[in-house]
């Protein structure tokens, strides 16, 4: 046994520093490929989810607040907007080009809700002026899905007293809006599909693609064999290098 791992050093030996950076780096690459697996997974499962419920028919807006998985339910809505409390969503690119999403209020006749509605994007090319929107003053009937965004959100920022309307912000939780504003309202932002008073309504499902993470997972493994395969390869090549060192002094003359 000790001769066995007394040869297994002769033709080994990678040195300490090399190991102790194998040790630490291998697992941790390893671990963000499955880790990357694991959200292409999740993501799969996100778009498979969204395009089965955008195939249904829309519920009720009566429907929403006890439906206890809203995520992507398309719903049919009827009421008017709130164009007094705007948010226009900071950088929202589009195709290559700068823009905004513009939320509003929209308080929903047959169900008497409040509901956070996404009209869409549009462009903001020039950042000296605001961006241009009009909103309908009469009802319009219209038909929108739940966006539930993955992970966390950001809060509503600022102090009311001082904000004025309409807002530019990167992100935006309903329910603060509608503390803030003293309503009772759906806690998830509703995105319009294409209608009266929306804008470009091209929603991309998530920001990165199953693929993507699959992509990377490849990545991540890939460099994991490449790092293993230096090991190896340096392990060999030292030992080889002391054989070969240690043969030479042998053959010295004394």
């Amino acid at each position: 046994m000790k001769s066995s791992i007394a040869s297994v050093r002769q033709r080994f030996r990678p040195g300490i520093a090399p190991t102790l950076v194998v040790l630490m780096l291998l697992p941790l690459m390893i671990g963000l490929g499955f880790w990357q697996l694991s959200r292409g997974q999740e993501k799969q499962q996100l778009v498979d989810n969204y395009a089965q419920r955008r195939a249904a028919e829309p519920i009720g807006s009566e429907q929403l607040e006890t439906s206890a998985d809203p995520a992507f339910r398309r719903v049919h809505l009827r009421g008017t907007f709130d164009a007094e409390h705007s948010v226009l969503l900071d950088n929202r690119m589009r195709d290559g080009k700068a823009g905004v999403e513009l939320l509003q209020p929209f308080h929903d006749q047959a169900s008497g809700l409040w509901v956070l509605l996404n009209r869409g994007w549009l462009p903001w090319p020039d950042r000296r002026t605001p961006p241009a929107f009009a909103t309908p003053d009469q009802p319009v009937n219209l038909v929108a899905w739940v966006y539930v965004a993955p992970g966390e959100t950001f809060q509503l920022q600022g102090d009311p007293a001082t904000v004025q309307w309409p807002r530019l912000l990167t992100a935006l939780h309903p329910v603060a809006l509608w503390t803030e504003l003293g309503r009772s309202g759906f806690a998830f932002e509703l995105r319009a599909e294409a209608g009266p008073g929306t804008y470009d309504t091209t929603w991309p499902v998530v920001a990165m693609g199953p693929e993507k993470h699959l992509g990377y997972a490849v990545q991540w493994f890939a460099m994991s064999l490449a790092l293993l395969a230096l090991y190896l390869y340096l392990g060999l090549h030292n030992a080889k290098e002391q054989r070969h060192g240690s043969r030479h002094e042998s053959t010295q003359p004394v």
